[in-house]
């Protein structure tokens, strides 16, 4: 079986503090112009486009500049755009692509639409001459290197990190913009705790199904490590916030359950400690993701994450172990974790 750290999906996930200091430092100004047109348009809405990994960024882009920028953000049905042809307004709006490829036609589809209806556009790609970021006003370009693993990890961050910026960009504040330059160094420590993580793959090798909550910011995390799971590992991995998991989920959980909490330091730490201990009344296997000592106590099962890092940050901090993590268990299982079965790199949908 080939070593893990010769495979393509170990390196992409280890460059990532790299492709994040990149893109900081160089799409400043294209942003900068993204948000300056926000700005003056009046926007209020932001119409996102996207499938797969990419809308698990949208879902994070709805918590992010719903609380720091007070603006609307929508996610996309684009087959009300290519298959029922009934689109909805998008005046005054602005529609943003994200795709790491650029290819698929129905995300395509829906900024074409956002141009004939004088919408303001904009895609966020790993590839910016691609069908996507032809059909855009303003391409914001990843900048990640070419990612060859089918598993999307270092494209998702990137992606973040541009959402990051454009809410910093739209309501400049020092705080969030040194946070946002301390990043890269700090995320880089969430590879000193990997040794944790492979013994913590290896006690799972044999779970068929598993339930993984976050909620606010990391209800993002929540799915895009299900995803993860589900396409290295063959996991029956089912995200929820925790909110959602208390109204009716909650029955599946039985002894030895194993259960995913995403919980790093912010205002979601109460309602995260309550539900860890409502699951552990259940005699669930609880693994939990935290910067928190306290939190961390609560289970024996645990991946520390690096500290300081605020909550609006934390989903780039938190889902990088976790793509350890199913990297680890496929690759316990012996399981190719650079070519997941039935899978292609890029999967074009109408």
């Amino acid at each position: 079986m080939t070593q893990i750290e010769d495979t393509k999906l170990y390196r992409e996930i280890h460059e990532q503090p790299e492709v994040i200091r990149r893109l900081i430092n160089d799409q400043g100004d294209v942003i900068s112009t993204l948000a300056e047109s926000i700005n003056t348009r009046g926007i209020k809405h932001i119409f996102i486009a996207a499938r797969g990994t990419s809308d698990n960024a949208g879902r994070y882009a709805k918590y992010l500049m719903g609380a720091h920028n007070r603006l609307v953000i929508s996610l996309a049905t684009p087959s009300l755009f290519t298959i029922y042809k009934r689109p909805p307004d998008l005046t005054d709006s602005l529609v943003l692509g994200i795709s790491q490829s650029g290819k698929s036609p129905d995300i395509v589809s829906v900024l074409t639409e956002g141009q004939k209806q004088g919408a303001l556009t904009a895609a966020i790609t790993n590839v910016p001459d691609s069908d996507l970021g032809k059909a855009a006003q303003l391409v914001i370009d990843l900048q990640a290197g070419e990612e060859v693993s089918l598993a999307a990890t270092k494209t998702y961050t990137a992606q973040l990190i541009c959402l990051a910026l454009l809410s910093t960009k739209l309501n400049p504040n020092n705080g969030n913009i040194q946070a946002l330059a301390q990043l890269p160094d700090q995320i880089a420590a969430v590879f000193d705790y990997e040794s944790n993580i492979v013994d913590l793959a290896e006690r799972y090798r044999y779970m068929s199904h598993c339930a993984v909550i976050g909620r606010g910011y990391n209800y993002a995390s929540a799915f895009e490590f299900s995803l993860k799971m589900k396409e290295l590992t063959y996991t029956i991995a089912e995200p929820y916030s925790s909110a959602d998991f208390l109204h009716g989920p909650v029955a599946l959980v039985d002894r030895g359950f194993p259960t995913f909490v995403i919980a790093p330091e912010g205002e979601m730490t109460p309602k995260m400690e309550s539900l860890i201990e409502k699951v552990l009344q259940r005699d669930a296997e609880v693994i939990i993701f935290s910067d928190q000592a306290d939190l961390l106590r609560l289970s024996s099962l645990k991946v520390q994450l690096p500290a300081g890092i605020p909550e609006w940050l934390s989903p780039i901090s938190t889902i990088i172990p976790a793509q350890m993590f199913a990297m680890y268990l496929a690759h316990t299982r012996g399981y190719d974790v650079d070519n997941p079965r039935g899978l292609r790199k890029i999967t074009e949908t109408w």
